[in-house]
């Protein structure tokens, strides 16, 4: 019989750190596992995002990462490369290193999904643009991006970002 080397880590539905997102997203994200959570070998970072509706994630490029997103609410658009592609729930996509990929909303309902980063590093992203969000709280007021939005964008896993980019072209 083999012996068990791992671990498990099993969280609560209100477990994780969650954090409203600025404009153009708005909406929240919640970080649930990351390496130094699990102590796993292989680097990643796994959380949920849910973007407002009529909001958007700006184009960007993760030079250094590969992106797993699984719809589990809603409906938007992945415009990856330049193509769109409709996605709802239940829509699973996969976006390897250097791709130009953002998320559209232009729907009066939420779009939350479930993202996988590797090597990771998305977590600490969310959490230094973002401002802490406490269960049951209502959602505040639309927030601008941090000033040194570009220097976060550049130490964390961001090879690229559309800092012009406006969701209703």
């Amino acid at each position: 019989m083999t012996e068990a080397v791992g671990r498990a880590l099993v969280l609560g539905p209100e477990d994780g750190e969650s954090f409203w997102q600025p404009v153009p997203a708005n909406g929240y994200v919640r970080n649930l596992l990351n390496t130094a959570k699990t102590g796993g070998a292989s680097r990643f970072s796994m959380g949920t995002q849910t973007v407002a509706p009529q909001c958007s994630i700006r184009e960007h490029v993760h030079d250094a990462h590969e992106e797993v997103i699984f719809v589990f609410e809603g409906r938007g658009i992945a415009r990856i490369d330049g193509v769109d592609h409709p996605i709802e729930r239940g829509s699973c996509a996969y976006i390897g290193q250097g791709l130009r990929h953002h998320f559209l909303n232009p729907n009066d309902e939420p779009l939350s999904f479930t993202f996988l980063l590797m090597p990771g590093g998305l977590d600490e992203f969310f959490a230094r643009i973002g401002r802490p969000k406490r269960r049951g709280e209502p959602a505040p007021a639309p927030f601008p991006r941090p000033e040194n939005i570009a220097e976060i964008e550049r130490e964390t896993v961001f090879g690229w970002v559309d800092s012009s980019f406006d969701a209703k072209r």
